[in-house]
């Protein structure tokens, strides 16, 4: 037996002693689900599963493994798409019992929750008090907020409201060396040196394992008009963005292609395409307006310019509720809806939003000509220049011999990212996925920098050792 296992045991050994029982399983069968991720492109393995019920459970863990050199890996919901939630060895601590609503101030317009809690409870709790958290992802429903801020998460609304790290006014977090970082505030200006809760926002966990947040809520909107286009080609889309972001009104602006459409409508329940002629081209856009009334005026006048310009072919202005919510579902099921044609190599750029249609014409040539009969399924966040772009193999091909054609494919978009200015990872982040492309693609100062800081607060490397570098 190697020092190293040894020690790891002597780990195990220890925290199982430290923690209630209910707050750690080695059975397999329990750990099941927390070792695959939804894709079931990674499959994991731990010692030990830890489920600790408080920052003080999780810095008491943390001293133990940074005493035995012993690596750990944080994970929220389970929802991340980079490997970087799966453990291959490393103890696994996951925050699912760290869900609590700590405070909520209206007069701060803050909400302070542990890392734990959905991204759904947390936009609940500000609905509650008369606000908004608008972050707004598919999967929140079971994304954690520890998980959001850890991999900088986007969604559809940052063209209005930002990021994830744009949320937030500081972290709670357990350091490397088990300290308890106490960065939880509601101040909108504090000039006291390095802002050190941005530096773990956007770590993936390689710094400290976020523990609770305070987060940045807004004034709810007295009405929201969501529109859904039908147009013929990316041009279009950009020209129909640049007349409908008039004022501060636009909140979403998502692309989908028509192959999303047809994939969405034949592999999920229930959807149905609420077009009755076929377009190449979709865009699904939300308006959001402080004062209730002017929505539909606004919507119409603002249509009718982008129609008269030609810019369009067809629309639907959702007229209730439940008829906005099955236009947002064509959406939030795209990823889903193409688990079932078989492998596809899946990429998460962004490029200024000015070359986003250059992008998708370029890459949708270089895949075609490099796989015939391949599967181009570009959608996503046009308005803020972030584009999902994944590739399904051609029908008839065997799975394995398309994935493993991944890395040549993922050179070829990555080279068209890099010469229109743009970047490898746009929201979901680095994990074990990219870390090869950003070590080849990222400026040299950039890495070094991010090597020292990561040697300076970790240098046993004990958390997340596997992500980003």
């Amino acid at each position: 037996m190697s020092k190293s296992s040894t020690q790891h045991d002597k780990a195990v050994s220890e925290i199982k002693s430290l923690l209630p029982q209910s707050c750690y399983t080695d059975d397999s069968d329990i750990m099941v689900p927390f070792l695959s991720e939804w894709r079931d492109r990674w499959q994991g393995h731990t010692p030990l599963l830890l489920r600790p019920e408080s920052t003080e459970h999780v810095s008491q863990i943390v001293k133990i493994c940074a005493r035995h050199k012993t690596p750990v890996m944080a994970q929220g919901g389970n929802t991340g798409l980079v490997g970087g939630q799966t453990p291959q060895g490393e103890i696994l601590i996951s925050t699912q019992r760290l869900n609590k609503i700590r405070s909520v101030n209206a007069d701060d317009m803050s909400l302070v929750c542990e890392a734990g809690t959905t991204l759904v409870n947390a936009q609940n709790a500000a609905n509650d008090i008369g606000l908004k958290f608008p972050l707004s992802l598919a999967s929140q429903d079971a994304c954690t907020i520890g998980g959001n801020l850890s991999t900088n998460a986007g969604g559809v609304h940052v063209l209005k409201y930002g990021t994830a790290k744009e949320l937030c006014f500081g972290v709670e977090a357990v350091l490397p060396n088990g300290e308890i970082y106490n960065g939880l505030t509601a101040l909108r200006k504090d000039n006291t040196g390095y802002d050190l809760s941005r530096l773990l926002l956007g770590a993936e966990g390689t710094l400290g394992i976020i523990t609770a947040a305070s987060l940045k809520l807004v004034a709810k909107p007295k009405e929201i008009v969501r529109v859904m286009v039908g147009l013929d080609s990316p041009e279009q889309a950009l020209a129909l963005l640049n007349i409908v972001r008039i004022g501060n009104h636009l909140a979403m602006f998502e692309l989908i292609p028509r192959l999303g459409m047809s994939y969405v409508t034949a592999h999920i329940p229930n959807m149905r395409d609420p077009f009755n002629d076929i377009h190449a081209w979709y865009v699904l856009l939300d308006w959001e307006f402080d004062i209730a009334g002017q929505g539909q005026d606004f919507a119409q006048n603002v249509l009718e310019k982008a129609m008269d310009a030609g810019i369009f072919n067809d629309a639907i202005l959702a007229s209730n509720e439940t008829q906005a919510e099955n236009l947002l579902a064509l959406r939030e099921h795209l990823s889903a809806s193409q688990k079932p044609i078989g492998g596809t190599i899946k990429h998460d750029i962004t490029v200024p939003v000015s070359k986003t249609a250059d992008f998708i014409h370029s890459a949708n040539q270089a895949v075609t000509a490099h796989i015939p009969d391949c599967r181009p399924l570009p959608f996503g966040h046009l308005g803020d220049g972030n584009i999902h772009y994944n590739i399904g193999q051609p029908e008839g091909m065997d799975k394995a011999k398309f994935m493993a054609l991944e890395p040549e494919i993922n050179e070829i978009v990555y080279d068209i990212v890099d010469a229109l200015g743009g970047s490898i990872s746009a929201e979901h982040g680095i994990g074990i996925l990219k870390k090869d492309q950003l070590r080849k693609r990222a400026d040299h100062a950039k890495l070094t920098m991010m090597k020292t800081i990561k040697t300076a607060l970790d240098p046993d490397c004990i958390m997340n050792p596997r992500l980003l570098f």
